[in-house]
C-alpha cells in the first residue's frame, strides 16, 4: 500500500492529500541556479592555472555540499511533507528520518479558518488554522487551495445530515406540510 492508505483503519478513506504549495521550493531552485552558474564561472576562470584540478575539484566539492545543503534537504522535506484528510481525521507528516507528525479526529476540531497575504493569494496558497477544543490552534503553513481545503474541512467537520440545510422533498428531509389557504379555513367566511 502507498502512503497514507497504509495508515487509515478499518472504513476510513483518503479525502485530500497534499504536500506544501510549491512556493516553498522558489528559493531553493534560486539557489541551485546560483550555485551551478557560480561554480561553472569559477570554474572557467580557474582553468588556465596550474593547479586548475585541484581548484575545479574544490569548487565542486563547495558547489555539491552547497546543493545538498540548500536544495536537496528542502526538496526532500517538501516531498516527505503530507497534509491528509480522511473521513475520521487530519494526519500531518513531516520528515524522513526524524519524523514528526499529528493525527487530530474530525470529532476534536471546533473551528477551521485560513489566512493569506497578497502573495499567498496571487500563487494560491496559504495558512490554514484548526482549533479543537483541548489544545491551542494548529497552523499549517503553505497549503494549496486554502480556501477550497477550509471548506472541504468544514463538510467533514460537520458531516451530520441533521444539520445541513436541505430543500423540501430532498431524501431525508420531509416535504413541508400544506395548510389551507386563509380563506378555506374555518370561521373565516
Amino acid at each position: 500500500m502507498a502512503y497514507p492508505d497504509d495508515l487509515l483503519s478499518d472504513g476510513e478513506r483518503v479525502v485530500l492529500h497534499k504536500h506544501p504549495h510549491w512556493k516553498m521550493l522558489l528559493l531553493p531552485y534560486l539557489v541551485l541556479v546560483v550555485v551551478l552558474g557560480l561554480a561553472i564561472w569559477g570554474a572557467i576562470l580557474v582553468q588556465d592555472l596550474s593547479w586548475a584540478m585541484i581548484a575545479q575539484i574544490i569548487i565542486a566539492g563547495v558547489a555539491v555540499l552547497l546543493i545538498a545543503w540548500l536544495f536537496i534537504a528542502p526538496f526532500i522535506r517538501w516531498r516527505t511533507t503530507h497534509f491528509v484528510v480522511t473521513t475520521d481525521r487530519v494526519m500531518y507528516r513531516v520528515g524522513v528520518v526524524n519524523r514528526t507528525g499529528i493525527d487530530i479526529p474530525l470529532s476534536r476540531i471546533s473551528s477551521v479558518r485560513f489566512e493569506h497575504g497578497l502573495i499567498d493569494r496571487i500563487v494560491g496558497c496559504g495558512t490554514l488554522i484548526m482549533e479543537s477544543s483541548a489544545q491551542d490552534p494548529l497552523t499549517f503553513d503553505d497549503i494549496p487551495n486554502v480556501e477550497k481545503v477550509q471548506t472541504l474541512l468544514y463538510r467533514e467537520v460537520n458531516d451530520n445530515p441533521n444539520d445541513d440545510f436541505h430543500s423540501p422533498g430532498a431524501p431525508g428531509f420531509p416535504a413541508t406540510q400544506q395548510f389551507p389557504d386563509a380563506g378555506d379555513a374555518p370561521g373565516r367566511r
